[in-house]
């Protein structure tokens, strides 16, 4: 049995017309007819009884039409699964990810993406909130690894991966080093280093405002690496979200009255047709266990 004489029965048993089915096909009559006798021969039984031009299902063909139906779509199925595999391996992921991530969770979940989908190659772009946004409208992005934080739901499909607190990171030596959590008013008149790039900044100043807490700041930088050095440096002490430390001599104690948090999503465009590689990341960050 060949599948082309089941798609040639299939078509027949559908419009019951030989010259129709043969066209449908792509085929000649004569050569769709022929491979039809070719299969009743080999199954030993007709599977068509014929009056003229008019075609009817014999008992034996309604009784093998279901099975030749689910060879075909098994076969189909598997030739998309095939042909997923191989532009899944042709076509890179362009991921966005907002400069002010830490790396840790996310290379976990990048990790884990290599090892159960061998040969994908993902291109990680590092940039702003707003500037991912804009890359991923234009297309210049597939998906985006973001905080949100203004309501853009229509604009994108968000998926929310994590939430993380943010906490407060000083040397050992510092003078709040016993506490396990800080208050903000504990902070008041501290040397700080402002982290420019923070796309939270503008709300935890305000924050300090409403709460008369007053922050000197002796350095600013918009890369993480310079703040946590300076930190370390004892310049000042600084607010990051809790995942994006990554000097492990850094003290960190989340910050609580008030406690300050952000969420972080994967974003897409709604009803952007995705590459294989792209759907299957987007399938994985839904479905991996963030922790907390």
């Amino acid at each position: 049995m060949e599948m082309f004489q089941v798609r040639y029965v299939l078509a027949a048993a559908r419009l019951l017309n030989f010259t129709r089915a043969a066209a449908q096909c792509n085929v000649s009559q004569p050569a769709l007819t022929k491979a039809i006798k070719t299969l009743e021969a080999e199954l030993g039984a007709p599977l068509f009884h014929r009056e003229g031009k008019k075609i009817l299902l014999s008992d034996f063909g309604r009784t093998l039409l279901p099975h030749l139906q689910l060879i075909l779509n098994e076969t189909e199925a598997t030739r998309t699964l095939a042909d997923n595999f191989r532009l899944l391996n042709n076509v890179p992921v362009r991921l966005g990810v907002m400069s002010t991530i830490g790396p840790v969770r996310l290379s976990r979940f990048l990790a884990k993406f290599q090892t159960d989908h061998h040969g994908v190659e993902v291109a990680v772009t590092e940039a702003s909130a707003e500037d991912l946004k804009s890359r991923l409208e234009s297309a210049e992005l597939d998906l985006a690894v973001l905080n949100v934080l203004d309501n853009q739901r229509g604009v994108f499909t968000v998926h929310n991966l994590y939430r993380e607190r943010y906490v407060v990171i000083f040397p050992p030596d510092h003078r709040l080093a016993n506490l396990t959590a800080i208050k903000l008013c504990d902070l008041s008149g501290e040397p700080y280093v402002d982290r420019l790039s923070c796309e939270m900044r503008e709300m935890v100043m305000a924050v300090c405002a409403a709460n008369n807490v007053t922050l000197y700041a002796r350095f600013r930088s918009e890369r993480e690496d310079w703040v946590q050095a300076m930190v370390l440096a004892r310049i000042g002490f600084a607010f990051m979200p809790e995942c994006s430390v990554t000097l492990p001599e850094l003290l960190q104690r989340p910050l609580v009255e008030p406690e300050v948090s952000r969420t972080i999503s994967i974003l897409s465009i709604p009803g952007r047709p995705y590459s294989p590689a792209t759907a299957a990341m987007l399938r994985a960050a839904k479905s991996f266990q963030w922790p907390g």
